[in-house]
């Protein structure tokens, strides 16, 4: 988000000092898993999929309308584009009509999908972040933004020198943290305040098998959605983040807790015959989410690390060669007791897709959990995304509950063209 904010303001000549502070390493010194901070977020550092549609990765138009969303996420694709190594590579899926032999057992969601590659991703974070620099932005690495004084526009952020720990003042602060920094963001709504809109719990599992059970899908929708909906017990659920070919599993930590995702390989050499995606259940009417979450996700730690269970399968390795870090349980009874009742609704879906894909049968396995922590969203202006007590303040990306590489670049955007109107 702050990085396309950051983009648009030096295009149009914006003459105010710009400052980004982040806890993660410049992309020159960013090694390939560390995911979690640093420019470009994580799915700018090891995805590489643009959605592109209104009705993926947040409520966008909630804000600006149909029509002002689709013009911002135009200007977010072509920023990769623009600092792409290969522009000519990145290509866009847009499938139309959903399959007859899914619609006994599931919807599927058809939109368009930029890939822009995984393997180009770090090129382009470098080269942006060059352009970036040479336009006049101050850039802080490494230090994490451990304060901030709304009412007297000032933050405090540390680093492992002393010395070089920063305290600053702000006339506009754009507040884009990633999914490593909401709990902060969270924080600081309670300790001012904030009006806030609850969100759903979003928690679930990291689907692996062979690609070959798919492919028939994959050959019409690369990025497919399957979907399903129990309106009665205010659950859905959806699969999301497919990744084919060269498709990996990659572990993340938040909050000290394992989690896991995925990610997929451009080149040959990587080539793995394998497909990922997540099975992401939402869940309305739980009282504090944000906590439910937290409690599920340390149920499902054994030894500091998820867990993995497969009928047949044992656990993959990483893009790096080593085994991806989980333990394998025999039976879903751990997972289903941290989970329930839940749990039930996932394994309802994998044994709709064994039916739906008949070669699949027991030749999958999961690793538990998957889970997007979606903190209460602060209430904004909808005209600038910016705080209602503090109109100086702007929340974008994971702080404002977008979900996604497009969406999040698309507001960063939005404010920006706020702040040059002004």
């Amino acid at each position: 988000a702050n990085i396309n904010a950051a983009t648009k303001l030096i295009d149009n000549g914006y003459e105010g000092k710009i400052k980004i502070i982040d806890m993660g390493k410049n992309p020159h010194d960013r090694l390939p898993e560390e995911v979690m901070t640093g420019m470009l977020g994580a799915g700018g550092w090891s995805d590489g999929k643009l959605t592109y549609h209104t009705s993926i990765g947040g409520q966008l138009s909630k804000y600006c309308g149909d029509e002002k969303a689709m013009e911002l996420m135009d200007q977010v694709i072509e920023n990769f584009k623009r600092f792409h190594p290969k522009p000519e590579a990145v290509q866009c899926s847009d499938p139309q009509a959903e399959p007859d032999f899914i619609k006994p057992h599931f919807g599927l969601r058809l939109f368009p999908v930029w890939h822009v590659g995984t393997d180009y991703l770090h090129e382009i974070g470098k080269n942006w972040y060059d352009f970036l620099v040479d336009g006049g932005v101050e850039f802080h690495w490494e230090h994490k933004v451990i304060d901030i004084d709304f009412d007297n526009q000032e933050l405090i952020a540390v680093c492992e020198n002393p010395k070089l720990s920063l305290q600053c003042k702000y006339d506009k602060l754009i507040f884009g943290v990633g999914k490593s920094g909401i709990d902060f963001g969270k924080q600081l709504a309670e300790h001012y305040d904030l009006p806030t809109e609850p969100k759903p719990v979003q928690i679930g599992v990291r689907f692996e098998a062979p690609q070959k059970h798919f492919q028939r899908l994959i050959d019409i929708s690369y990025d497919f959605k399957l979907y399903r909906k129990y309106e009665d017990k205010g659950v859905s659920l959806r699969s999301f983040c497919t990744n084919n070919n060269a498709a990996y599993v990659a572990v993340e930590e938040t909050y000290g807790d394992h989690s896991y995702n995925g990610h997929a390989k451009k080149d040959e050499a990587f080539r793995n015959d394998m497909t990922n995606f997540g099975i992401l259940m939402e869940v309305r009417g739980i009282e504090k989410p944000f906590e439910w979450s937290r409690d599920v996700v340390k149920k499902l730690q054994i030894d500091g690390t998820g867990l993995y269970y497969s009928p047949t399968r044992e656990p993959s390795q990483t893009s790096e060669g080593v085994e991806v870090s989980a333990v394998k349980v025999d039976r879903l009874h751990e997972i289903a007791k941290a989970m329930q009742p839940y749990f039930t609704y996932i394994f309802e879906f994998i044994e709709d897709m064994k039916k739906v894909f008949p070669t699949l049968k027991d030749d999958w396995g999961i690793y538990v959990p998957e889970v997007k922590y979606l903190s209460p969203e602060p209430l904004v202006d909808y005209s600038n995304l910016a705080l209602t007590k503090y109109p100086n303040v702007h929340f974008v990306g994971d702080a404002l509950s977008a979900r996604g590489i497009t969406v999040s670049g698309a507001q960063g955007t939005y404010v920006a063209e706020s702040l040059l109107e002004n």
